[in-house]
């Protein structure tokens, strides 16, 4: 059974630091890039950072380059999210996401996490 479980979510000062986590199971996690995704009230849910399956490369979106550092441990089944300088606007459920292509046509295989809140309040 495939599981994505997120955790570390809560609630921060602008200005602050959280670290989100996730443990994955039930796939073979080395072979799947991992991304976080975030949706804010009333919004639609916006990439935030994503990284290569063997870790040789991460990419974010301009709203937290600079500020979020993703990272993963293949040995732990385990990918992170650093998150500093926390603003207002970060505010949102973060969700962790695993996919891989699965064919020459560029078809992807996708498991979602059931999401973390993520808080940034004064």
């Amino acid at each position: 059974q495939v599981q994505l479980v997120e955790s570390g979510g809560g609630l921060a000062q602008p200005g602050g630091s959280l670290r989100l986590s996730c443990a994955a199971s039930g796939f073979t996690f080395s072979y799947y890039a991992m991304n976080w995704a975030r949706q804010a009230p009333g919004r639609e849910l916006e990439w935030v950072a994503g990284i290569y399956s063997d870790g040789s490369g991460t990419y974010y979106a301009n709203s937290v380059k600079g500020r979020f550092t993703i990272s993963r441990d293949n040995a732990r089944n385990t990918v992170s999210l650093q998150m500093n300088s926390l603003k207002l606007e970060d505010t949102a459920v973060y969700y962790c996401n695993a996919d891989r292509v699965v064919n020459v046509e560029g078809a992807k295989r996708v498991y979602w996490g059931q999401g973390t809140q993520v808080t940034v309040s004064s």
